[in-house]
């Protein structure tokens, strides 16, 4: 299997966490298929911008391949990326509004978090092919901070180290006055929340030729 683009994502092992999330997006990263949605109106639209994605916390944004680097390169980087890694601890997740789109957020300190994404996005940076100036055109039309535009020059995206937020996707923009119906209808539909929320490993995905992402390797931060 050839990729388009790659990403180092944390994507919840198997449980109902990660059952939930591939039921409310269609689309299960792991094994790399369709699902059966929850049969609500409305969700098999609002969820359309996610779902290529899967359910997933991106660590290190989508990435072309650099010229000259191998896919087997890469899987070495990450595998000694994690292994020295201590595992993030938060003290759980929770649903959030974020501006008008909805997503799981670390409840707690996100140091780790922090720690582990800012490892991803720097120390794998030379498998990274430069941004096109369409690529940096289009991220700017969304009206960064001066930080934010430096942080793309240099990273090829605008929402990394300090200005990283994990989440973990569950819809596309939302009108204003659907975001509160639609987090009502999550709530009726997550599973129990891990307490503490604990990311001990990280995934290593690839965007396939139809645009999807699938799981390529799990890797335990065993630092």
């Amino acid at each position: 299997m050839s990729y388009a683009r790659f990403a180092i994502y944390y994507v919840p092992p198997d449980g109902p966490l990660a059952a939930f999330g591939a039921a409310w997006l269609g689309w299960d990263v792991v094994s790399g298929t369709k699902v059966p949605q929850f049969d609500l109106t409305g969700l098999h639209d609002i969820t359309m911008t996610p779902r290529k994605y899967g359910f997933h916390g991106t660590l290190k944004p989508p990435f072309r391949l650099a010229e000259g680097q191998t896919v087997a390169a890469l899987k070495d980087a990450v595998a000694a990326l994690a292994a020295g890694q201590k595992p993030a601890v938060c003290d759980g997740l929770e649903l959030s509004k974020l501006g008008r789109f909805l997503a799981l957020t670390p409840r707690g300190g996100v140091g780790g978090l922090q720690r582990v994404a800012a490892a991803c996005v720097q120390d794998l940076d030379a498998f990274r092919a430069p941004a096109s100036e369409a690529e940096l055109a289009r991220r700017r039309k969304a009206g960064l901070s001066d930080r934010q535009d430096a942080l793309l020059t240099a990273w090829g995206y605008p929402y990394v180290l300090e200005e990283f937020r994990f989440h973990l996707t569950l819809s596309g923009q939302l009108p204003t006055e659907d975001v509160a119906g639609w987090a009502d209808r999550v709530q009726a539909h997550l599973p129990d929340l891990p307490t503490p929320f604990v990311v001990d490993q990280i995934a290593l995905c690839g965007e396939r030729e139809d645009g999807r992402f699938e799981l390529i390797h799990r890797y335990m931060l065993t630092g």
